[in-house]
């Protein structure tokens, strides 16, 4: 129990903590859309959600931006390990789920731009883009008959030079993938959710959850408070382990940085490297930049912020030698955010009992997935 336990008080209870209706664990995208659309369900209903940082920080304001639908490499090895089905289950999903938040916010309040996405390929990754040139029109086809869009993917190695990619060989374009402000669209979110009579608590953990059966759910947290709610929706997504500890959902940090103002910035879009696990972008008249947990799994796989100067020196050389090459670009924020992932990349969404629900598992993809996931979430509570 924390060092600040203390008893609540009578007003504290009576004004802040009264028995809800409908509590929900994390305050991030998916958390906050679930709320929201509980209001709509339930106009009357007594709503909150528990944070245990002074913010959302897990990964819903740590994530690079990426209104992200994925790339080709990417999407050919999902489609190698889990069927072409699945993935284009999850494709489905992180389409509907951006029109969603983009319906929700408006594109103009999260900072919402249709650059596009590039893959890159380098001389040595020859094999592996024919593999995916080659795939493309199955793709497309199968995209088109997915989600009414067409011609999603393309070869574009005129967007070498335009981008200042010099060291890069062959690019295919992604044309639904977009970047917003991250910042501003959580901001957003926990405006709109005040604004809908919805109590957040930060700096609230979650020590114990106990399900009382008909008597809905008790919550004991690390202030040695218990408080009340008849229904339950854990949305902690990469932390859910810690509240639920046979849950298939690991904890994988991700480290980020971002440059120094630069003078003259060509690169414009979301750019995506070696299956996904290197990406960046522009961002204002910077760079951000941000993966290489594959070059350390193991040290990465763990719910603990920070850095490590292993993937640091590595994200640099990238940022120098592919990004910005030969330019010797200086860094000048340094963070880390924590998704959840697993074998395969559906989300966890079901209910565990009659009380309590679960919607964890963005697998990478909450700021295209988090709106959808956190609505089903809803619906289960209210059920």
């Amino acid at each position: 129990m924390s060092e600040l336990s203390y008893q609540l008080s009578y007003w504290e209870k009576e004004a802040f903590l009264q028995d809800f209706d409908f509590l929900i664990v994390g305050s991030g995208i998916v958390g906050l859309n679930a709320a929201l659309k509980l209001r709509t369900l339930s106009p009357a209903a007594r709503i909150g959600i528990l944070e245990r940082g002074p913010m959302p920080i897990g990964a819903s304001t740590r994530n690079a931006g990426f209104a992200c639908f994925g790339s080709v490499s990417e999407l050919l090895e999902d489609i190698e390990l889990n069927g072409s089905e699945a993935v284009m289950k999850v494709l489905k999903m992180r389409w509907d789920g951006l029109q969603k938040l983009r319906e929700r916010l408006g594109d103009k309040r999260m900072g919402y731009v249709g650059y596009g996405g590039y893959e890159l390929f380098q001389k040595k990754d020859k094999t592996l883009f024919e593999k995916c040139k080659s795939a493309i029109p199955d793709l497309n086809i199968a995209l088109q008959e997915l989600i009414g869009e067409d011609a999603i993917f393309s070869c574009s190695d005129e967007g070498i030079s335009k981008n200042g990619l010099g060291n890069t060989q062959h690019l295919i374009f992604n044309r639904a993938e977009g970047q917003i402000h991250t910042g501003w669209m959580m901001h957003s979110l926990l405006s709109l959710a005040r604004q809908a009579g919805i109590s957040i608590f930060t700096g609230i953990e979650v020590a114990e959850i106990q399900d009382l059966g008909m008597g809905g759910v008790r919550i004991n947290t690390g202030l040695g408070w218990e408080i009340k709610t008849g229904k339950l929706l854990i949305a902690t997504n990469g932390f859910a382990r810690k509240l639920l500890p046979t849950i298939e959902v690991q904890p994988a940090r991700n480290q980020v940085l971002i440059t120094k103002p630069l003078s003259s910035l060509r690169l414009k879009g979301c750019f995506h490297y070696d299956h996904g696990y290197y990406y960046f972008r522009n961002i204002n008249n910077r760079i951000l930049l941000g993966g290489g947990r594959n070059l350390a799994l193991e040290t990465e796989s763990t719910s603990t912020f920070g850095t490590t100067e292993f993937i640091k020196k590595h994200l640099i050389q990238f940022l120098n030698e592919v990004v910005m090459p030969e330019s010797n670009v200086e860094v000048d924020y340094w963070w880390s955010g924590i998704l959840g992932v697993g074998k395969e990349k559906l989300p966890i969404i079901k209910e565990l009992s009659e009380n309590v629900a679960v919607a964890v598992r963005m697998g990478g993809m909450g700021v295209a997935i988090g709106s959808l996931i956190g609505e089903k979430g809803a619906d289960l509570m209210n059920g």
